[in-house]
């Protein structure tokens, strides 16, 4: 990825055949064509032909786009349509003049505190404090929270501070339990260092439970998908860079990261550096090396000492796991080795949740339109638990659980191998 606009390349393969539109979630909720794959690309031809302006129409209906890639998956062309609204945006960044307190805001979300283990921890200890005194459920208890109109409806989708954070593991490395089948790098993300620091210590546990040495390598950070999706490719490079540095300078069978979005930016190194000199050639090893870790689970053979979890469960398709990295038996085939669990489908399980990194923040609306589609689908298997393999799905799903669910639990695909290798130790 190299420039500020969509390239000619990519727009010229769409052959406007619409089959794409009923895979896009907005276009469902809508109906409307410029909030389709195809009506996007239509004003990314026009603007890039100076036919139609970079205005405010554009700026709608770019905005909302989702980034799912469902439509990728339904593409008979192959259109790389996550290039094409990451290069939009990276357009929209340059040429669109924003308000000084929303590029300030952005400034130090995308370029600071995402990208600084000290500020995240600062963050996440004030917001650990704010939960863990009590003072969240009073605030939600006195309905205060309505008068603050759009504010108080995104506390809603607070992620819960998880203390010991996980940064104090990283620079250690885990040994395997048992002879040591694998050596794996684990990339341990940004924001899951404080809000998944419990998921991150299941994933090492299930991966030692399965004869790999789990090495945290210190240098590493943010993937930079965040970065790619709102428009600041050159930021995502930077991170990209960091990234290979650390986990190239490691003699690892595999590496392995535990969230489908991240992951799939992961994955896609060698196209967001294919014009450096330097580093287009390590990504592409970094990328031969890399996998999601159940894609790995599921490829090796698992160690099958786990005690029976007596639950009915449900997975939800991470967007990026399934469109963007093509993963989707993977998460199913681990949940169906688990003793005593019974995996119940829901209907469009690949359909997005409405998380989509911050678009739940920035498209409140939207988001909990098909939040409200998705808890319905979910609700009807009965299931009591809601699987998935991606962090931004889980905080969704958990307030979808709150606003309309029947109380089940929101766990990653990890966590439920992590409770029955420890329930099968305990025995």
């Amino acid at each position: 990825m190299d420039g500020s606009k969509p390239a000619a390349k990519d727009l010229d393969r769409c052959i406007h055949c619409g089959l794409c539109l009923y895979a896009c979630p907005t276009f469902r909720e809508l109906g409307v064509e410029m909030d389709s794959p195809r009506g996007r690309i239509y004003q990314m031809i026009q603007v890039a032909g100076g036919s139609q302006p970079l205005g405010s129409s554009y700026l709608e209906h770019i905005g909302l786009c989702l980034g799912c890639r469902a439509c990728e998956t339904a593409c008979p062309s192959g259109v790389a349509y996550g290039r094409l609204i990451e290069a939009a945006r990276e357009q929209i960044e340059i040429q669109h003049h924003r308000a000084l307190p929303v590029r300030l805001l952005r400034a130090f979300l995308f370029q600071h505190l995402v990208v600084s283990p000290a500020l995240l921890s600062i963050a996440g200890f004030l917001l650990y404090v704010y939960q863990a005194t009590g003072l969240q459920r009073l605030i939600r208890a006195t309905g205060l929270l309505k008068l603050l109109g759009k504010l108080g409806q995104l506390e809603r989708l607070t992620p819960r501070a998880e203390w010991p954070f996980f940064f104090r593991h990283i620079g250690k490395t885990f040994p395997a339990e048992g002879a040591r089948r694998y050596k794996v790098g684990f990339l341990a993300g940004c924001i899951a260092n404080v809000c998944f620091a419990r998921l991150n210590e299941a994933t090492v546990r299930v991966l030692q439970k399965n004869g790999c040495e789990v090495v945290i390598p210190e240098g590493q950070g943010c993937c930079g998908a965040l970065h790619a999706h709102v428009g600041l490719p050159r930021k995502a490079q930077e991170l990209a860079r960091r990234n290979i540095d650390t986990f190239l300078s490691g003699d690892y069978d595999v590496i392995l990261n535990n969230a489908g979005g991240c992951g799939s930016a992961l994955k896609e190194y060698p196209e967001l550096l294919e014009h450096d000199t330097v580093y287009a050639g390590k990504a592409r090893q970094f990328r031969a090396r890399l996998k999601d870790v159940n894609e790995f689970l599921a490829e090796i053979e698992l160690n099958p000492a786990m005690a029976p979890i007596e639950h009915v469960v449900t997975y939800q398709d991470s967007c990026h796991l399934a469109h963007g990295q093509k993963v989707r038996s993977a998460p199913r085939k681990l949940l169906r080795e688990v003793p005593g669990l019974t995996l119940r489908e829901m209907p469009f399980a690949d359909q997005c949740c409405g998380s989509a990194g911050v678009y739940n923040i920035v498209q409140h609306e939207m988001a909990m339109a098909l939040l409200d589609k998705k808890m319905q689908y979910a609700n009807s298997t009965g299931a009591t638990i809601i699987a998935a393999s991606n962090t931004g799905c889980m905080l969704q799903l958990e307030a979808g659980v709150r606003l309309h669910g029947r109380g089940q639990r929101v766990l990653h695909v990890i966590q439920i191998l992590d409770q029955a290798y420890r329930a099968a130790s305990n025995v």
